[in-house]
């Protein structure tokens, strides 16, 4: 057997084990969403000048809102315009049938702001990176029956 470590296989290669993956989780999960189906997505915030001052770059998939990124230009901080981008993500989410949001963010960017919009805190990995934290949050999208 040979182990190897490659950043850029053949497409053939990475599609074995992506393929693999799919496979297992159809026999394991038969209605689990299937892969195809994600949908990747960003939500822009734009001045008078159609500038781009801050935006959200996101995915669905498995029923879950995943905020990959969100960022606002400093003179737009503070202003609700992160409110904003995140309502319209997670309205977009639901429309794409998801019931959960789900974001990482470090020590020195926006865990307040994630938790003052209604996301509960549940795992912190740390020294990620080193000498900060990584911190996990979720939100229910759906309201309970």
């Amino acid at each position: 057997m040979n182990i190897e470590v490659n950043i850029d296989p053949p497409k053939r290669d990475s599609d074995i084990l992506s393929h693999g993956i799919i496979d297992y989780n159809k026999l394991e999960v038969p209605d689990l969403e299937p892969n195809e189906n994600e949908v990747k997505f960003f939500v822009f915030a734009k001045n008078e000048a159609d500038a781009i001052i801050g935006g959200i770059r996101a995915t669905c998939f498995w029923n879950t809102l995943h905020i990959e990124l969100l960022w606002l230009s400093e003179e737009c901080r503070g202003a609700g315009i992160g409110k904003r981008l995140i309502d319209s993500a997670e309205s977009f989410a639901v429309q794409q049938n998801c019931g959960k949001a789900l974001v990482e963010t470090t020590s020195w960017q926006a865990k307040p702001f994630y938790e003052k919009n209604g996301y509960d805190h549940i795992a912190t990995l740390t020294d990620r990176p080193k000498g900060h934290a990584s911190h996990y949050l979720t939100k229910s999208l759906v309201a309970a029956d």
